[in-house]
C-alpha cells in the first residue's frame, strides 16, 4: 500500500486552485495503488479553520494534517512535511506547482533522501509504482522518472485538474513540529504579487495575449478592450515584458506563468517554443498573424492571417454587440 502526501497552500482562508488539483490527481493514483490521498496545511493564522482544512474531503483527501507553522514560507513546511512522511510512512509526496512548491519539493526531497522530479505533466501507476512524466528539450521530448524507494513529484502547473468528488468532509489531525533552527530565521513581510497587475490570469477563462506584433507599448489597449468585452485578462509575451511594454505578472512562457484558459487570443504572437509551454492546454488557440508561416498557427485551433490593429477592434464591437443583444 502505498499512501500520498499532498501539499496544499493556502491564503487569506482561500484553497490554491493547482494545490485542489494536486489532491485531486492524489486521490485517483492513491486509488490506483490500494492506498490514500491525505492532505496536509500549515498556517499559523486564524483562517486556517478546522472546517477550511476538512474540506478538502470534497476534492479526494481522506485526512487532512493541520501544522501550526508560518504560511508562505519553505523550510516550516518542509519540517512539517518530513514530520507526517516519517511518522505515517507515506511513500509519496505530491505538490501542484509552483515557485514554493519548488523550493519545498527540493528540500523535502533532499531532507529524506527521496527521488524529485519538477515540472510533471502527466502522472501514471505502472508495476503498482508511481511514474512521472516531464518534458524536456524545450517540451521536445518527455523524460520519465520512476523512484527506488520515497518520491517526490512536483507538477507544472495547471497540469493537473481540480475535480470534486463528493467525499464529505475528510478526517483533521493536528501535528505539533518542532521547527528546525533554519526554519525560524526567515520572517514573512508581505505575501503576494510583487511585480505588476493584480488580475489572476492563472484563473482567468479568457485570456487576450499581446506580443511583438502589436508593434507598440499603446497596442496593448486594444487587447485590454477585448479582454474587457470578453470577461477575461490580458497576458503577454516575454519580449514584450523585457521591452517595458507590459508587467512581468502577465507573462506566459517557459520564464512565466502557464495557463490553460478556456479560450486564448494570441495577437502578434509567432509562437516560440518557450511560449508555447506555458498556453498550449489552453482548450481553444486563435491565433492572429500577418505572417501566414508564423509558428504558432500549427498548434491553433483557429488561425487568423491579417492586421490585427484592424481585426481586433472589429472582434471587440462583435463581442460587444453580442452581449448586448
Amino acid at each position: 500500500m502505498a499512501d500520498i502526501l499532498v501539499y496544499v497552500l493556502h491564503y487569506e482562508g482561500a484553497l490554491n486552485k493547482n494545490s485542489l488539483g494536486a489532491v485531486s490527481e492524489g486521490a485517483r493514483l492513491a486509488g490506483e495503488l490500494g492506498g490514500e490521498a491525505h492532505a496536509i496545511v500549515v498556517g499559523d493564522g486564524d483562517d486556517l479553520t478546522e472546517e477550511l482544512a476538512a474540506s478538502l474531503g470534497n476534492w479526494g483527501a481522506s485526512k487532512v494534517f493541520r501544522a501550526r507553522a508560518p504560511e508562505g514560507l519553505a523550510q516550516p513546511v518542509i519540517d512539517a512535511m518530513a514530520k507526517v512522511m516519517q511518522d505515517n510512512g507515506h511513500t509519496y509526496a505530491l505538490f501542484g506547482g509552483g515557485l514554493l512548491g519548488f523550493e519545498v519539493g527540493a528540500g523535502l526531497a533532499a531532507r529524506l533522501g527521496a527521488g524529485v522530479t519538477m515540472e510533471v505533466t502527466e502522472v501514471d501507476v505502472q508495476d503498482g509504482k508511481l511514474v512521472a512524466a516531464r518534458p524536456i528539450l524545450q517540451d521536445s521530448k518527455i523524460s520519465k522518472s520512476r523512484y527506488r524507494d520515497k518520491g517526490v513529484i512536483i507538477g507544472r502547473l495547471n497540469a493537473f485538474e481540480a475535480r470534486e468528488s463528493g467525499g464529505g468532509p475528510a478526517t483533521v489531525e493536528d501535528v505539533e513540529v518542532e521547527l528546525s533552527s533554519q526554519a525560524t530565521q526567515a520572517t514573512m513581510v508581505q505575501r503576494g504579487e510583487q511585480r505588476g497587475e493584480d488580475v489572476d490570469i492563472e484563473g482567468a477563462d479568457f485570456l487576450v495575449a499581446g506580443g511583438r506584433g502589436l508593434g507598440k507599448p499603446e497596442g496593448f489597449q486594444m487587447c485590454e478592450e477585448l479582454a474587457n468585452a470578453l470577461g477575461g485578462a490580458v497576458a503577454a509575451t516575454r519580449a514584450v515584458v523585457d521591452a517595458g511594454w507590459y508587467p512581468y505578472s502577465t507573462q506566459i512562457g517557459q520564464t512565466g506563468k502557464t495557463v490553460a484558459p478556456k479560450l486564448y487570443l494570441a495577437a502578434g504572437i509567432s509562437g516560440a517554443i518557450q511560449h508555447k509551454v506555458g498556453m498550449q492546454n489552453s482548450e481553444n488557440i486563435v491565433a492572429i498573424n500577418k505572417d501566414s508561416n508564423a509558428p504558432i498557427f500549427e498548434f491553433s485551433d483557429l488561425g487568423i492571417v491579417g492586421d490585427l490593429n484592424k481585426i481586433l477592434p472589429k472582434l471587440t464591437e462583435a463581442v460587444k454587440a453580442k452581449k448586448g443583444s
